[in-house]
């Protein structure tokens, strides 16, 4: 069951169609920890099955994560968290291993992979798994003052919760290289320049451009949206002929539901009205 409160964030419903996840642990810049990504994997599964929410909006106020809290995992950080604590027996390759593929990779892969539209509104630090969060969204908008960085190697760290692969499909191999082995961190009209991000405006004007862009998202014909989200996705990493295959497959389920045939209805009526999808 989707609850309000978890550890590090809420979820909330403010208009029809959307759900804010908001990081709330100002104090740590919102940084992971375990509990928070156990909890955030358990939010976007239950999410995945709540009909009510068409478009995710994730962000976190002044800073939208800074990434992995290196400072340790202290038991008081599981309070209030809805998945059970876990505990690493010991730190050896295995055990990083285990936790990467379990815990850090598997968050990113819990919200690359949701079968809804995503927007990240990103303030102040976007950092590390931070960064990645916001690139395993679909669509990412940023502040002026906003700062966009992996910045692991200045710790002598990897971006291993696939940073690296999130902010290839971005940049492109040469530009990837360049963003993460010289360390940078750009603020939001460099970000915008590069393509990490989609649009930059004003701190003042971030929820309310997020909230406009959701709604936006929210009218269109969602099993559609979300058969063509994961058709592009798929597209980077395919041949022409192998896209081609996928899309035709889903275009086999798009293409008998409802929302196509109210959507070629209302282009047909004179005059041309707007169509109302997702009424079944």
């Amino acid at each position: 069951m989707l609850e309000k409160e978890y550890a590090g964030f809420t979820v909330d419903a403010p208009a029809e169609g959307i759900c804010v996840v908001g990081f709330n642990r100002p104090e740590r810049l919102n940084g992971f920890d375990w509990a928070v990504k156990r909890d955030l994997i358990e939010a976007v599964t239950q999410l995945a099955y709540d009909a009510a929410s068409r478009v995710v909006i994730f962000t976190g106020g002044e800073n939208f994560s800074a990434g992995d809290n290196i400072g340790g995992q202290s038991t008081d950080l599981w309070k209030g968290a809805k998945s059970q604590p876990v505990e690493r027996q010991s730190h050896d390759s295995l055990s990083t291993y285990s936790s990467l593929r379990t815990i850090s990779q598997a968050m990113i892969r819990q919200v690359r992979n949701l079968d809804k539209l995503t927007i990240a509104a990103i303030d102040g630090y976007a950092l590390q798994s931070g960064l990645s969060l916001a690139l395993a969204c679909d669509f990412r908008i940023a502040t002026e003052r906003a700062r966009l960085g992996s910045a692991t190697l200045r710790m002598g760290y990897l971006p291993d919760e696939g940073g690296h692969f999130l902010i290839v499909q971005s940049l492109g191999v040469a530009r990837a290289k360049d963003f993460l082995l010289r360390k940078r961190i750009v603020d939001g009209a460099e970000a915008l320049a590069l393509g990490l991000v989609n649009e930059v405006v004003p701190p003042a004007e971030l929820m309310a451009r997020a909230l406009a862009l959701a709604e936006e998202l929210a009218e269109g014909p969602q099993t559609a949206m979300r058969l063509l989200k994961h058709a592009i996705d798929n597209a980077a990493d395919m041949t022409f002929e192998q896209a081609c295959m996928d899309i035709a497959v889903r275009t086999a389920i798009s293409d008998h539901h409802p929302d196509a045939k109210e959507g070629a209805a209302a282009f047909l009526e004179k005059p041309r009205r707007k169509p109302r999808f997702n009424r079944s």
